[in-house]
């Protein structure tokens, strides 16, 4: 792609869409920034393949989106399809997240044979060691608990622990049971014949905010969490 333009797409079924957009709009819109979508899209043609030219139909437009409007269509693809980074924005964003998972290790992470936090050099200098793939546009906090599990063979590190305990309607099993996953060990759980989810996880006491807020956003406020005493 030429660096005045890159792609945003979404696969529904097996059709692709993909729209041109220019870099800096596209992640600001991405990121939570009011642009209007005139200001991102380079082009109003929704492509199949927009590398090869390809456009979509718009018998297909209008029976996935239910409109023809590229840019009722291209909001749809910015905010739940992927955006393709230039190589700057990928480094800028990785170096950024980098810097905000330091901080929140050296924040809330002791030294057990000093009971002192880590200094954020150490920190850095062990994390070149491990080779982890920082996401960009996954949060630093869940980034975080991942990367201290693989940082504890480099060097001795530990994070108060929280045991939670999480009751999840059935409703939003599929969203949420990753979440769980991906931020704390599960102690017990039970699969309820309703198909609804209960279980106690142990869980960095550092990451229970953020925890909150990405199951409240998973569910719309609709899972019981709270600490087990």
């Amino acid at each position: 792609m030429s660096g005045r333009y890159t792609i945003a797409h979404i696969s529904l079924g097996k059709e692709n869409f993909e729209i041109l957009v220019k870099p800096e709009p596209a992640l600001s819109y991405r990121l939570g920034r009011n642009i209007p979508i005139s200001n991102i899209l380079a082009m109003d043609v929704v492509f199949s393949d927009a590398k090869k030219g390809l456009k979509v139909s718009e018998e297909k437009l209008k029976k996935f989106f239910g409109t023809t409007d590229v840019q009722k269509i291209a909001e749809v693809i910015l905010k739940r399809g992927s955006l393709q980074l230039t190589a700057e924005q990928r480094r800028r964003m990785i170096e950024e997240k980098r810097k905000q998972i330091i901080a929140f290790i050296s924040r809330n992470c002791i030294d057990p044979r000093t009971n002192l936090p880590h200094p954020p050099l150490r920190i850095s200098q062990a994390m070149e060691q491990i080779h982890y793939p920082i996401d960009p546009f996954r949060s630093a906090e869940e980034q975080a608990n991942e990367i201290i599990k693989a940082l504890r063979p480099i060097i001795p590190i530990k994070m108060e622990q929280l045991s939670v305990s999480v009751q999840v309607p059935t409703e939003h099993v599929g969203k949420v049971y990753g979440i769980i996953k991906r931020f704390g060990a599960v102690k017990r759980e039970e699969w309820r014949p309703d198909g609804s989810y209960s279980a106690v996880i142990e869980m960095p006491a550092g990451l229970y905010g953020p925890f909150l807020e990405k199951v409240g956003e998973a569910s719309r406020g609709r899972v019981q969490v709270e600490p087990v005493k």
